[in-house]
């Protein structure tokens, strides 16, 4: 969403909300922000060294698209 967007979202909510329905919009937004990030987990070197193997192993036999292929797919 742009950031324009996003402020004329904001300036109507602050004309249509109570002081008290912004706090609690306020609490529900962070509450869903910090559940998002236990979800996001980094990657272990473990877990990259495997799929780069994977990707490797598939360059070698072949099984992978081209540019041309990947951009003409959708047309």
């Amino acid at each position: 969403m742009s950031e324009t967007t996003l402020l004329n979202l904001r300036d109507y909510l602050f004309g249509t909300l109570t002081e008290s329905n912004m706090l609690w919009l306020a609490k529900q937004l962070l509450e869903h922000v910090k559940t998002e990030e236990k979800h996001l987990k980094p990657y272990t070197i473990e877990e990259i060294d495997i799929m780069l193997n994977e990707a490797e192993a598939d360059f070698e036999t072949g099984n992978y698209l081209t540019n041309e292929e990947v951009f003409n797919k959708n047309k």
